[in-house]
């Protein structure tokens, strides 16, 4: 499978091996030891794996972790929120194939991700996606250490579903709001994949063939 490092982490781990090259030189080879590790870690946190996008009428999680909500969150609509830490791929996709009609950024607080006060308080960027004759919402939403979201698409643009649009680094969460159209198949404590895991099917859409 063909791995990619995002260019941000090519960009980090430069230069922390470039400090690390200046530390040997000036203090020793052991001294610089923990920016080498730094700089390996960068590569692996910033890796972006490709994936295998399901067929069918399927909203697909926006990132890899592990699901720590589904719940109501107003009538008719359902939130389910996947917790990132450090170890998973933090590369955002887009839930749908669609449309992207509505971006919006509202800053907060940088509250521990996995916490359900996160979904309302903390930094995010909201994305609306429509087609098909549906409408999903997903935020990225940053977390304690993750204060720094991406988002690489703009209003307008068009995004096929698993497409990637962003990333946010480092510890964080990501929400996602469907409505009543969708049949959610996940559940707490499950742990998803950006672009491939199903997180719910449309009702009257059938099965991929």
């Amino acid at each position: 499978m063909d791995l990619v490092i995002v260019i941000d982490g090519i960009y980090y781990a430069l230069g922390l091996g470039g400090a690390g090259v200046i530390v040997a030189w000036l203090a020793g080879p052991w001294y610089s030891l923990p920016l080498w590790i730094l700089a390996l870690f960068c590569l692996y946190f910033f890796r972006d794996p490709e994936r295998a996008i399901p067929a069918g009428a399927v909203a697909v999680s926006p990132a890899d972790g592990k699901v720590v909500a589904v719940k109501a969150e107003g009538p008719g609509l359902n939130r389910i929120s996947v917790f990132l830490n450090i170890f998973d791929v933090h590369v955002n996709r887009a839930p749908i194939g669609g449309t992207i009609r509505q971006v919006v950024y509202k800053p907060g607080r940088f509250f521990v991700a996995s916490r359900e006060v996160c979904s309302a308080e903390n930094e995010q960027n909201v994305v609306t996606v429509s087609g098909d004759g549906s409408e999903v919402v997903f935020k990225q939403i940053a977390g304690l250490i993750a204060r720094r979201i991406v988002f690489r698409k703009k209003i307008g643009d068009t995004v096929g579903t698993g497409e990637r649009v962003g990333l946010i680094k480092f510890g964080s969460r990501v929400d996602v709001l469907l409505g009543e159209e969708w049949e959610i198949v996940v559940s707490p404590g499950m742990h998803v994949s950006a672009g491939s895991s199903v997180l719910a099917r449309r009702r009257g859409q059938g099965q991929p063939q």
